[in-house]
């Protein structure tokens, strides 16, 4: 395949001639439409969601200031709209005044936020029929209307009601609705809940089946994911789950073709990338003023045959954000089954801000044979930038990223107290009205001048650490600003995955 056609292919994403074609089990929808490809909680995001093959969809559902359920997943306005404010303090006729995609890209100016009606109109495709829907209710006191909307208007469209909050799961419930307790890992008491309150099913975050409780009994229900992105967690839920929902379709559809493609598999996802580490503070001065996301990395992937016959592959790098200059590749050879292949290259280059990471795609080639015709097979797996931070009982202090020319310095402190960290503000940077926010470990908490978080149980015996990110919200100017150390705050594919959390060692 020449470079032309495989950047065309990886740009596009495709998994290749047998992703789009295989159905569920597991059932495939995507988080908030396709967040990657159109604004998310949108109309057009779900409809990309289908023409990409997904089951369907999930979304969020909150009230606005006139009651109705309408399609967002904040509580304010900001993040995703080119308005400010509480969502619940504007009516429904002020919302549709709101621009909800001008700040994803131009080509979605105009996208409007969508009323819970407008999306159960959308259709399936013509071989799947109506597309899945998990609807994640953020909030109480919607969830009647909810159910009176689907009587009405779609009584066999196949659908979840998921929530985070137990008494808005045992409302649906007792309304007829088929449920999903969400929660961000498995553990005892929500699987006594789910069991002893019939709740058919339960839903956890990346990696949160990978608990003691995870691994008990979980047969009364059917066990679900979210935000399943990465490879590993991909491939773990195609082989375990019922259904997941996803921000990357194309490497989701792909995983479930794989085990289609190699049943007798058992290892690891067939691609692998090292971790690149992101040291703004190291960064030469010219190179800090085109931003501090930048780098320059010597690094390898791993390549590794998962099918029972020789294949060719072809691999290349594409970019979601920024900018980079590649050494090394594109990339040709043939792998024996099972063999695999450590493939250098160096890469320069990054961003201003964190935001999505260049991905390693490696298109499987193979002949026609006994059993199996020509075909072909994109796997994909991102080259994850991070950023780390150590757990100490002595104060280190994180310098905040200055993400734009205007940016003044900021910084934060950093301290483990037994077994909790303790985030505070040293410097907000010129900030009014500042105060703390904190990723750890898949949740997010907000506070004053300081925030007091609990490290997760299995923290010191996890080396890698766990995913973490903090900054400072606040108002310049009277505009809501966010200063931050890392992608992950605030919430949104858009703004990059966090950095991490590692424990400190002595050895």
């Amino acid at each position: 395949m020449s470079d032309e056609a495989f950047g065309e292919r990886a740009e596009r994403g495709a998994p290749g001639d047998f992703g789009e074609a295989l159905a569920g089990p597991p059932w495939i929808l995507g988080h908030r439409g396709s967040p990657w490809e159109a604004p998310e909680n949108t109309l057009a995001g779900m409809r990309r969601a289908v023409d990409l093959g997904l089951d369907g969809f999930e979304y969020d559902l909150r009230a606005c200031g006139t009651g109705e359920a309408v399609l967002f997943h904040d509580r304010t306005l900001e993040r995703t709209t080119d308005a400010h404010g509480p969502l619940d303090l504007r009516s429904l006729p002020e919302l549709f005044g709101i621009d909800a995609g001008s700040w994803f890209s131009r080509q979605y100016v105009g996208e409007p936020v969508p009323v819970f009606d407008e999306v159960l109109e959308i259709a399936g495709s013509d071989t799947r029929g109506w597309p899945q829907h998990m609807i994640e209710i953020k909030e109480r006191g919607i969830t009647a209307q909810v159910a009176e909307k689907l009587n009405e208007l779609a009584p066999h469209m196949p659908v979840y009601i998921a929530s985070f909050l137990r008494d808005v799961v045992l409302e649906a419930r007792d309304l007829g609705l088929r449920t999903m307790l969400l929660a961000v890992r498995a553990d005892e008491g929500d699987r006594r809940f789910v069991r002893d309150e019939k709740i058919d099913s339960h839903g956890v975050g990346p990696g949160g089946w990978r608990t003691a409780a995870g691994r008990d009994d979980w047969s009364f229900c059917e066990r679900w994911g979210w935000s399943a992105d990465d490879p590993d967690d991909l491939l773990e839920a195609c082989r375990e789950l019922v259904g997941f929902n996803t921000n990357e379709p194309q490497r989701a559809l792909a995983t479930r073709a794989l085990l289609s493609l190699a049943p007798d598999d058992d290892g690891a996802y067939p691609v692998r990338t090292e971790v690149l580490n992101v040291e703004p503070e190291t960064l030469p001065d010219d190179v800090r003023e085109r931003g501090e996301w930048f780098g320059r990395w010597s690094t390898h992937a791993y390549v590794r045959n998962p099918f029972p016959f020789r294949v060719d592959v072809g691999c290349g790098v594409f970019v979601r954000n920024g900018a980079f200059e590649l050494e090394g590749l594109p990339a040709r050879f043939e792998l024996e089954p099972g063999e695999e292949l450590a493939v250098p290259f160096k890469i320069v280059g990054g961003a201003r801000r964190p935001a999505g990471d260049p991905l390693f795609g490696a298109l499987f080639h193979w002949k026609e044979g006994p059993g199996r015709p020509l075909g072909r097979l994109l796997l994909d797996a991102p080259i994850r930038r991070t950023r780390f931070a150590v757990a100490d009982a002595i104060a280190r202090r994180l310098t905040l990223l200055n993400e734009s020319p205007r940016d003044a310095a900021a910084t934060m402190n950093l301290r483990r107290h037994g077994t909790h960290i303790l985030v505070e503000i040293e410097n907000d940077g010129g900030l009014q009205e500042a105060h703390t926010v904190v990723h750890l470990a898949g949740e997010t908490a907000r506070g004053g001048r300081g925030l007091r978080a609990r490290l997760p149980e299995d923290f010191d015996a996890t080396p890698d650490g766990v995913p973490f990110s903090c900054g400072i919200e606040g108002l310049q100017d009277g505009v809501p600003v966010v200063r931050r150390w890392a992608g992950g705050v605030p919430e949104g594919l858009l703004n990059g995955r966090p950095g991490r959390l590692i424990p400190l060692t002595t050895s």
